[in-house]
């Protein structure tokens, strides 16, 4: 019967912890591809946005009041859009990574960010 009780317990808080990481994540709202908002930015401008690509190189500016730098769509390098940050620098930010980011589109080309998650190196790439 104890053994019974610690597994409740310990299921519970599992439950709660995820509760409580996911508090205020919303999670009907998906990352879009860069092609995805650049193929129709005037339906986003003004809008709260989720998107990923890559960082494209020779773009990333960091000054101590603001990073920026053009995100590339990872299918279509092509499609692009540039980006403007001015929280703190996130660790690893550099050109050719893969991010995820959230912030408001603030122009048809252009997205002030309020959030950039860097994607995890591969360990296979060159």
């Amino acid at each position: 019967m104890e053994k019974k009780r610690k597994a409740i317990l310990t299921i519970f808080a599992i439950v709660a912890v995820m509760a409580i990481g996911l508090w205020g994540v919303d999670v009907e709202q998906g990352y879009m591809m860069v092609s995805e908002i650049t193929t129709s930015p005037q339906d986003h401008v003004g809008q709260k946005v989720s998107t990923m690509g890559l960082v494209k190189n020779g773009t990333l500016s960091i000054s101590p009041e603001m990073v920026s730098f053009t995100l590339t769509d990872a299918e279509d390098e092509e499609q692009e859009i540039y980006i403007e940050y001015t929280a703190d620098l996130p660790a690893n930010l550099v050109e050719g990574n893969s991010v995820s980011l959230t912030g408001t589109m603030i122009s048809e080309s252009k997205i002030e960010a309020d959030q950039i998650v860097i994607g995890c190196p591969s360990k296979y790439s060159e």
